[in-house]
Order: C-alpha cells, then sequence, then structure tokens
C-alpha cells in the first residue's frame, strides 16, 4: 500500500499571528474592482451615445431672452432637433435655433462659474448632458421659406405670406404683428424669422434693408427645429404648427423672361 498523504494545510500567515492567510479579502477585492470597472464602461459608453445625439440627432438648448414670449421664456429648455430632411424638413411656422448670421447678437462673455464649475459644465454641455449656453444661437419662429412673399401689413394690420394674411394668436398678448411695415420676398436658401413677441424681437425685419436677402437668414446656419419644452416640468409641452402657417399657399413660380 501506498504512503498516505497529509491533508494540506494553509500556510499561516505572518502579518496576522500565525494563523492562516483566506482568499476572502482578494475575491471581495477583485469584485470591487469589476464593479468598479462595469460602472466606468457604462458611463463611458453612455456619454459616447450622448455625445453623438447631441451631434447628429438632438441637443437641449436653453432660452437666453424674452422674444419668443409667452411661447418661450427666459431660462426655459428645449430639445431642438437636427433631423433636417424629409418629413422633418423645416417649414413655416416652426421654431428654429439657428447661429448668428452676422451681428445679429452683440459680444457675451460667459459667465465665470470658477475654476472647478467651468470644466465641468463644459464637459457636460460637449456631450450633450448640458443645454449649451453659446452666446451665438438664436431663437425665432420661420414665417417665409425661399421664394415667399412676406409683407405687413394688410388693411387689418395683418401679416401676409403669399397673399395669405395670418391669425397670430401665438403672439405676445397686445402686441401688433408688426410695428414696422415691409414687403420682402425671400431669397432662395434663405428664411424669414420673426419672434413671437414681436415688440422687442430683434428679427428679421430689423436687420432688412427691404430686398429680403440682409433680414432673411441662410438655411445652412439653422441648427434644428425645437420639438419640445422640457424644462421647467410645469411648462412641458410639445411644438405644433400653427394651423394659420400651415395653410399659406406655395409661392408663385418665377417666371422665366
Amino acid at each position: 500500500m501506498g504512503q498516505r498523504r497529509r491533508p494540506t494545510q494553509p500556510q499561516a500567515d505572518p502579518a496576522s499571528g500565525g494563523e492562516p492567510a483566506s482568499p476572502a479579502p482578494r475575491r471581495a477585492r477583485d469584485g470591487i474592482w469589476s464593479v468598479i470597472r462595469e460602472v466606468l464602461s457604462v458611463a463611458a459608453i453612455a456619454l459616447v451615445i450622448s455625445f453623438l445625439i447631441k451631434t447628429f440627432l438632438a441637443q437641449a438648448f436653453w432660452i437666453p431672452s424674452g422674444s419668443m414670449e409667452n411661447t418661450l421664456v427666459y431660462g426655459d429648455r428645449v430639445i431642438v432637433s437636427k433631423v433636417q430632411s424629409g418629413p422633418l424638413a423645416i417649414d413655416r411656422g416652426d421654431i428654429v435655433v439657428f447661429e448668428d448670421p452676422g451681428d445679429w447678437l452683440p459680444p457675451v462673455t460667459p459667465p465665470d462659474r470658477g475654476p472647478v464649475l467651468n470644466p465641468v459644465v463644459d464637459a457636460l454641455e460637449f456631450v450633450g448632458l448640458a443645454p449649451t449656453t453659446e452666446g451665438n444661437h438664436l431663437i425665432k419662429r420661420v414665417i417665409g421659406l425661399p421664394g415667399d412673399r412676406v409683407r405687413c401689413c394688410d388693411g387689418e394690420g395683418r401679416v401676409t405670406v403669399n397673399g395669405q394674411a395670418l391669425d397670430e394668436d401665438y403672439l405676445f398678448p397686445g402686441d401688433e404683428p408688426s410695428e414696422s411695415a415691409f414687403d420682402v420676398t425671400v431669397p432662395e436658401g434663405r428664411v424669414w424669422v420673426m419672434g413671437d413677441h414681436r415688440s422687442i424681437s430683434g428679427d428679421s425685419r430689423a436687420h432688412d434693408d427691404g430686398s429680403g436677402a440682409n433680414g432673411s437668414i441662410p438655411q445652412d446656419r439653422i441648427v434644428g427645429q425645437a420639438m419640445a419644452l422640457v424644462w421647467p416640468l410645469s411648462r412641458l409641452d410639445w411644438f405644433q404648427t400653427p394651423a394659420t402657417l400651415s395653410e399659406v399657399p406655395s409661392a408663385a413660380p418665377v417666371r422665366q423672361s
């Protein structure tokens, strides 16, 4: 018969006063690091997805003025769709965010939140987890598309588009459709925009010379269409095209001489 083997005894751990070492603490540490790695991986994936959504699909914006009251008020947050093709193409009545087409806005000094919060907020804006506070964006309502003739005012003081008078129930209470007269044809590749709070809105009217070319904005400056008001929750809303603008006839085709 072979010699009987003695059962292996766990070796003593000198640091524990001679008691056998246990693998339990190591397993616990490995488990903690595994959880941390998993959380970091999920967070990284979420940041990448948020960045891609912000870059190609949608982005949050903060309303910096009262030019769109009462539809939008100072401090509101809106979600802006960056998809501008097919059924989501920009149309009359849409509320759009666009980059300053040229000296519409005064120079803006970014708020100083301190050495700690500044990079944090910048990072959150970059990946799309915080509304952008960039000072070079405006938000207005599209009134005229390329080729449209936009005028004010008719005999009842209303704005007309291609001869169709607008009943603008979205205007700020007490505002006139326009305190200044204009008659323009929107050039190709551009749109005519106006704020809902007409008496304080520095929109296409304020920047035009009567030609329609200077006051209208290039379509390639449009960042996207505001789809929903998401903050504060008490004002949660989904934007729809006003009926009066959806009924505007298409612009008459230009006759070739």
